[in-house]
């Protein structure tokens, strides 16, 4: 078992996600930030589906009961394994009774914790995805106990990573949305042109920005929604959608982020600015 001490701000379960029940109002949900979680996966040889910690902002303080070999990525913290510094994109062993600890921020927003054959909370509806209105638990807390596969011999056939971070990107790609075409110039302009910053209101639901765009008067009827789907208000502001995001929206959907863009979205925080380029 994987011993929660301290549980961090927002700290929950993550796999690849939920599939096959959006047309029953659940969402994917599933890690934010899929760019750093398949390499870490990699780095272990584990499936690319294993289940991994998403760490928010502020990180947990985990001991480890048995043997086994983990992987870190993503945002920038200050990390120690017994009170030793250790580094990102690296397969570390952990032995029975270490202790992992994060500290400060540095960069990014989301980090992610690997383990070797994947964290083994309960599957549900296929998927051991932490979400709070259809798993037993929304997020970890302290004195909680995650089992995890005791694995005392693992040779990888590789031990580090040189990642190119996308923690510093600003550039969202995008596609199309359904409604693209109801954007005019001046819209088109203000859209493609401008810097936007990041909102207050940004969690693993949807980001909204500050800035707007000239607003509209279309009435639509609710339509089918997914993760990265960009909706535009009648007031001109952008909501972005994300894995826990809602199946449906009646706003017009003019755009839809790459896996990649949403990978760099999930590491930004309030302030920090984006803009978009279409594909």
């Amino acid at each position: 078992m994987l011993k929660v001490l301290k549980s961090g701000f927002f700290t929950t379960i993550q796999d690849t996600g939920r599939f096959g029940f959006r047309d029953k109002g659940v969402p994917v949900s599933g890690i934010m930030d899929t760019e750093t979680v398949y390499k870490l996966n990699m780095l272990l040889e584990n499936e690319r589906d294993a289940a991994v910690l998403e760490i928010t902002m502020t990180g947990p303080t985990l001991e480890f009961e048995e043997a086994t070999y983990i992987a870190l990525g993503g945002a920038e913290l200050s990390i120690t394994l017994n009170n030793e510094p250790v580094s990102n994109y690296k397969v570390l062993k952990v032995n029975a009774g270490d202790i992992l600890s994060y500290g400060r921020l540095k960069k990014g927003f989301r980090a992610y914790l690997a383990i070797k054959k994947g964290f083994q909370s309960s599957l549900v509806l296929g998927s051991r995805s932490y979400y709070g209105n259809i798993t037993p638990k929304a997020l970890l807390k302290d004195k909680y106990e995650v089992p995890y596969i005791h694995t005392a011999l693992f040779e990888p056939k590789i031990t580090g990573l040189k990642v190119d971070s996308i923690l510093d990107e600003e550039i969202l790609h995008v596609a199309k949305g359904p409604e693209f075409e109801l954007l005019d110039d001046k819209q088109l302009e203000m859209l493609f042109s401008q810097e936007f910053t990041i909102a207050n209101e940004n969690n693993r639901m949807a980001y909204q920005l500050n800035e707007t765009i000239t607003g509209h008067a279309v009435s639509m009827l609710t339509s089918a929604t997914l993760p990265g789907t960009i909706q535009f208000t009648p007031a001109g502001k952008l909501i972005i959608l994300m894995k826990d995001g809602q199946t449906t929206g009646g706003y017009p959907r003019i755009l839809q982020l790459t896996d990649k863009g949403i990978s760099i979205l999930a590491q930004k925080k309030a302030g920090d600015t984006l803009s978009f380029k279409l594909m």
